[in-house]
């Protein structure tokens, strides 16, 4: 095969250039820069246009010297009058001579004005020969369909063994060197097949056995089965921290932005965590970037918390039965920031997804033991479901740092609001809870008291001894129902000890006014209230009560002997 490439001289046996070559090297510099560009961005991105405004002015400083630039093609490299002025090295798909070599081209005749048009024409033929298969047409094929007005070239056929090796393919040329399918076939049939064929081999010495079989298909499996998108998110972010172009950095915010919302909405859970939380990290340790691309990632975290997208987030959960692993979600709420806590709060209350649910009390625990601040805060909120679900979890974690906020609902809250309270501060059980508690024994609320009564003699409080007897004493307690009657009765018993016998043996055993004792119901109370004394004297006074007519006394004197009060 021959060619009309002439072969290379020594330098020194050259002729002068016809203008300096640094204008062609700096042209082809900008030509390889531009392909590359134009195979990783799009056209609307501004490193592509940058890209094609260089090689412009590239080409109108080598027009001030020319109205053509010939350029001979040879293997990885390309001359201009005998001198190599573009050479990228090994045979690869980067390689701008080498895509024009193997496909048979030789020599490339650009004409003035071939950046106007045909310059992004030729970019994108490079590109889809990068990426094309054995059936796909070369690059030669592709030229010529294009039909060039300012590119003109010289080709190898590269099906002939022998005869005129370069051949023109100028335009008015071109369809005369087509081949007809049937010359073509004729062609390939002459010349020897260099492509192994199965039907040469012995196909028993080289199939694999079972168990090489069963390996590879384990290893496929493996393969197509890896999730690829932490490395797509590490791959973003190492190349947001290793470049500093203000460009590039702006453009994986955005991807950022729109990769999030794409692992949101196919429930990946746990990548959409890891995004988030590494985004905040590169923020912090990447140099020299600018404060506006650094918000953007710092406020991915930020934003997941807002109420508004956190509540979508929910809802969306809430509406369907939950597709991902729970570890998953509770890793996505793991990194919620403290103000997500109150959003979280008011859907425990109204969700009906257990799984949510379940999830939701384990991330508003996590975030109200980091956050006492805004626990306290959300205990005086104006939503009623986040009030009630903040003190629950102040109950939950028995937080002394609680009971102030705790102590003002009782003042201020609504009745169930005032209970809850109250069986806060109960479990936080401190010596500042049981001063609240004491408040709540003279509540408006007849649940209220009960509690609070309950509470202080479940925890021994002696300090709020003078408020019971006093109530005991009061005629409130007496118009109130045996609940309350009882309530109260029996946390005198436990707190007052000997000390409060005489006033308990003188409800159940003194006779009043004419004779006439106490009420019932009142006797029957002070009669479990010394059984809670559980004491020698106590005992003296129940047996002197032991022969009651009243039913309702006898039975509660009876069971206060036998220890039923204790």
């Amino acid at each position: 095969m021959t060619t009309s490439v002439p072969t290379k001289t020594e330098a020194n046996e050259l002729d002068e250039p016809s203008f300096p070559i640094v204008y062609v090297t700096d042209l082809l510099k900008a030509f390889v820069k531009a392909v590359r560009a134009t195979q990783m961005y799009l056209p609307n991105n501004p490193m592509h246009a940058r890209a094609l405004d260089a090689v412009k002015e590239a080409f109108a400083a080598v027009w001030q010297h020319t109205d053509e630039l010939i350029l001979q093609v040879v293997e990885t490299h390309l001359d201009w009058e005998g001198r190599v002025v573009l050479d990228e090295g090994e045979r690869t798909s980067d390689n701008v001579a080498w895509l024009l070599y193997k496909d048979g081209i030789r020599e490339l005749t650009i004409l003035k004005g071939f950046e106007h048009e045909e310059l992004a024409v030729l970019f994108d033929l490079l590109q889809r020969v990068r990426k094309a298969t054995d059936d796909d047409d070369d690059l030669l094929t592709l030229m010529w369909e294009r039909e060039f007005v300012t590119l003109q070239y010289r080709y190898v056929d590269l099906t002939q063994d022998s005869g005129p090796g370069v051949e023109s393919m100028e335009r008015a040329e071109q369809k005369e060197k087509i081949l007809s399918p049937a010359q073509a076939e004729a062609g390939l049939e002459s010349t020897q097949s260099s492509i192994a064929k199965l039907d040469d081999f012995d196909s028993t010495l080289y199939f694999l056995d079972d168990g090489e079989v069963e390996y590879l298909q384990q290893e496929i499996k493996r393969e197509f089965s890896t999730d690829l998108r932490p490395a797509v998110i590490a791959s973003l972010l190492d190349t947001f921290e290793n470049q500093k172009d203000p460009t590039v950095r702006e453009e994986i915010c955005g991807l950022l932005d729109y990769f999030l919302l794409i692992l949101l909405a196919t429930a990946q859970y746990r990548n959409a965590a890891y995004l988030l939380r590494e985004a905040g990290v590169t923020a912090n340790r990447a140099a020299e970037v600018l404060e506006p691309q650094k918000q953007r990632l710092t406020q991915l975290n930020e934003l997941m918390s807002d109420p508004k997208p956190l509540g979508q987030l929910l809802q969306a959960l809430e509406d369907s039965p939950l597709r991902a692993p729970q570890h998953e979600l509770d890793e996505l709420f793991g990194i919620l920031q403290p103000r997500a806590l109150e959003t979280i709060l008011s859907w425990i209350g109204r969700s009906t997804n257990q799984q949510l649910k379940m999830l939701l009390e384990v991330a508003a625990t996590r975030l109200a033991a980091n956050n006492s601040a805004e626990l306290i805060r959300l205990i005086g909120s104006d939503d009623e479901a986040v009030v009630l679900e903040a003190i629950r979890r102040a109950a939950a974690l028995k937080s002394p740092a609680a009971v102030p906020a705790l102590g003002k609902m009782l003042t201020v809250g609504e009745a169930d609001m005032r209970l809850a309270a109250v069986t806060a501060l109960n479990d936080i059980g401190s010596a500042g809870a049981m001063q609240m508690l004491e408040r709540a024994l003279t509540d408006e609320d007849r649940e209220v008291r009960i509690a609070a009564a309950r509470a202080i003699g479940a925890r021994r409080a002696k300090a709020a001894l003078p408020r019971i007897e006093v109530a005991l004493k009061g005629k409130g307690l007496r118009e109130s129902n045996l609940t309350e009657k009882m309530a109260f009765f029996e946390t005198y018993g436990l707190l007052c000890g000997d000390a409060g016998i005489p006033l308990l043996d003188g409800i159940l055993n003194a006779k009043g006014f004419m004779g006439k004792k106490d009420d019932s119901e009142f006797r029957a109370c002070a009669a479990m209230a010394l059984g809670k004394i559980n004491s020698a004297k106590a005992a003296e006074s129940l047996n002197r009560a032991t022969g009651e007519k009243d039913v309702m006394v006898r039975n509660a004197v009876s069971k206060a002997i036998r220890g039923g009060g204790a």
